[in-house]
């Protein structure tokens, strides 16, 4: 038994090290690499055999043997609900772009069952502190069992796109929307940031639609930077979207310029540096 837990500790650590170098995470940053490194995987995701996301569908792993989940895939925990523990990859580069930094208050939309919350609350230490939001009652449930142990982490079985939330330093959302939403932006402290996935309108047979890490950065009262980090699929946030402006991303991310965005402006009339424009928000190429 002894032999199998330390099997699996050192596929943990090739794995971090592994989906944060792919993610272009320097290899001085080591809290990063370290949070992927200690948080077990295995203990978000239920039992084995576990179900993979691919392009063509799920695959089944062979065995409940927990070296399957140390790789840069994506594992199903609600399949019947297209809801997954998400690409190690895609949030090393998320949670890198973010910066949170020991100490820090950090807001999570979307935990799922906990397993990023988790990674979150090793970045923030025990001087800070993670509350994450997760509207399918079953995961927040699940969440809250996961995080027993990182006392400065919770999960609330809401949703994290409507009331107000905490102030804070960081917000992290795991669900797309077509939206920065004004909970969000209201929440962020000056040089808070926000990232979430901007994404249009679902593809066929309701797949994510295909959209882009939006990282916001608050500077001022009303100012705020912004720019894409990477291309992005996700499940739709509950309470963060509409189709109208849906309709609209689809066609500012077809134009294929969303590198160009640089701030994001709202409560004003977007100007001709808008790359596209919602409800009483827009993105513009021109610096804040």
């Amino acid at each position: 038994m002894e032999r199998d837990v330390e099997r699996i500790e050192t596929h943990r650590k090739f794995y971090a090290e592994l989906v944060t170098g792919n993610a272009g995470v320097p290899r001085g940053d080591g809290r990063l690499v370290a949070a992927f490194a200690t948080v077990p995987r295995e203990d978000f995701v239920g039992a084995g055999p576990w179900k993979i996301f691919t392009a063509v569908g799920y695959i089944e792993t062979p065995t409940d043997d927990a070296a399957f989940l140390y790789q840069d895939v994506v594992v199903a925990i609600a399949p019947e609900r297209k809801i997954n523990n998400g690409q190690p990859i895609l949030h090393a580069l998320s949670l890198a772009a973010l910066g949170v930094k020991e100490g820090e208050k950090a807001v999570h939309i979307g935990s799922g069952t906990g397993y990023y919350t988790a990674i979150l609350a090793r970045l923030v230490g025990p001087s800070g502190s993670v509350v994450g939001y997760e509207l399918e009652r079953d995961l927040a449930a699940r969440a809250t069992l996961n995080l027993a142990d990182e006392t400065h982490a919770r999960v609330e079985a809401r949703s994290g796109a409507e009331g107000e939330l905490p102030k804070c330093d960081a917000i992290y959302v795991s669900a797309g929307a077509t939206a920065p939403m004004n909970a969000w932006l209201n929440a962020l402290r000056v040089g808070g940031r926000l990232l979430f996935p901007l994404t249009p309108s679902e593809g066929p047979s309701g797949t994510p639609g295909a959209g882009g890490m939006l990282l916001v950065t608050r500077s001022a009262e009303e100012k705020f930077g912004a720019r894409f980090l990477c291309p992005a699929a996700f499940v739709g946030c509950a309470g963060a979207r509409d189709d109208e402006t849906a309709a609209k991303l689809s066609e500012a991310f077809r134009k294929g310029n969303w590198r160009e965005v640089k701030s994001l402006r709202r409560g004003t009339e977007p100007d001709e540096t808008c790359w596209v424009a919602g409800q009483g928000w827009w993105l513009s190429t021109k610096e804040e």
